[in-house]
C-alpha cells in the first residue's frame, strides 16, 4: 500500500494518478473527505487527516509500503517557517509511529542548506528529521516551470516580470516529472539505502529570455523578460496576499538563487532529468 498526501494538488496528483494506472494499491490523504470522490472511484482508499494532526495522520500511515510526503507552503502566515517545523515534527512523529518503511519526501534544490535559502531550509529540515526515523528517499526538485504561470498575465502586454537575471539560466521542472519520479521512487523502494537524493530537473535549464522566447513562439506576439530588483519582491508579494514574513523568505531565495547557493549537491546524490520541456507546460498555462 502506498499513501500518498498532496493529491489535491499538483505532484501529489501525479504520483497517485501514476500508481493506480500501473494497478498499485494506494490510500490518499485528504483534509476533507468529500474533494477524494475521484480518488475513491478509481479503487483508492481514502484517509482523512490534516499534516499537523499526528494521531490521525499516524492511522493513515499504517500498513504503508511507502508514503509519498510533502510540507505545504504557508504563503499567509505570519510565521511560516514555525508553522512548517510543527508540520515536519508532526510527519516524522507519524511516520515513525506508524514504522512507515520508506518516505519519498518533495524537496528541493539547495536542500542541502541548512539557512541562507528562504523557505527552502525547512525543506532541509525535513529531510534531517525524516532520516531519523525512516529510510528516506529526496527528491530535490529544480525550479518549478508552472511557477511562470504568475507571471503570464503581463503578456499581453509584451513584458514577462522575473526577479532573476534576464539571461540566468536555471534548473527547472514540470510538476509532472517530479509526480512521475516520485512514483518510481516509491516502486522502487530504498534499495537498502538509509538516505538517498535524486536531483531532479528537467531536459535543460531555462532562463527567463528563454521563456520569454517560448512564450512568443507559442502566442506570436513579441514578448520580453522584465528584470524587476530584489527590493520589489516584497512589495509585489504582499500585494498578492502573501505574508510579510513569506515574501522575505521568498527574496531572499531569489537572492540565493541568483548567487548561485540554491544549486545542486552533487557528490553521492542521483542526478534525474525529466523529459518535459519548458514549452509544453506553457502551452498548458497560456490555454487557462
Amino acid at each position: 500500500m502506498y499513501v500518498i498526501t498532496g493529491v489535491t494538488g499538483n505532484t501529489g496528483a501525479v504520483v497517485a494518478d501514476t500508481l493506480l494506472t500501473a494497478g498499485k494499491p494506494v490510500r490518499v490523504v485528504v483534509r476533507d473527505a468529500a474533494r477524494a470522490a475521484p480518488w475513491r472511484a478509481r479503487g483508492a482508499e481514502v484517509a482523512v487527516a490534516s499534516l499537523e494532526d499526528t494521531a490521525a495522520l499516524t492511522a493513515a500511515l499504517r500498513g504503508a509500503t511507502g508514503a509519498y510526503l510533502l510540507v505545504p507552503p504557508r504563503l499567509a502566515s505570519a510565521d511560516p517557517a514555525g508553522e512548517n517545523r510543527a508540520v515536519v515534527a508532526s510527519l516524522a512523529a507519524a511516520t515513525r509511529a506508524a514504522a512507515v518503511p520508506h518516505a519519498v519526501l518533495l524537496s528541493s534544490i539547495g536542500a542541502q542548506h541548512p539557512d541562507g535559502t528562504g523557505p527552502i531550509a525547512t525543506l532541509h529540515h525535513a529531510e534531517a528529521a525524516l532520516a531519523e526515523v525512516t529510510a528516506l528517499t529526496a527528491v530535490r526538485a529544480a525550479y518549478f516551470m508552472e511557477n511562470w504561470g504568475a507571471s503570464l498575465g503581463a503578456v499581453a502586454r509584451g513584458a514577462l516580470p522575473t526577479f532573476l537575471p534576464r539571461a540566468l539560466a536555471i534548473p527547472m521542472i514540470a510538476t509532472r516529472d517530479i509526480g512521475t519520479t516520485a512514483a518510481a521512487a516509491l516502486v522502487e523502494g530504498p534499495g537498502g539505502e538509509r538516505r538517498r537524493v535524486l536531483e531532479l530537473a528537467g531536459p535543460r535549464p531555462y532562463s527567463a529570455d528563454d521563456v520569454a522566447a517560448a512564450v512568443a513562439a507559442i502566442t506570436g506576439q513579441p514578448v520580453a523578460a522584465a528584470e524587476a530588483p530584489l527590493d520589489a519582491v516584497v512589495p509585489t508579494f504582499t500585494s498578492f496576499g502573501i505574508s510579510a514574513t513569506m515574501a522575505a523568505l521568498y527574496r531572499e531565495m531569489y537572492a540565493a538563487i541568483i548567487a548561485g547557493r540554491v544549486d545542486w549537491e552533487g557528490g553521492a546524490t542521483r542526478a534525474v532529468r525529466g523529459p518535459t520541456p519548458l514549452e509544453d507546460v506553457l502551452r498548458k498555462l497560456l490555454a487557462r
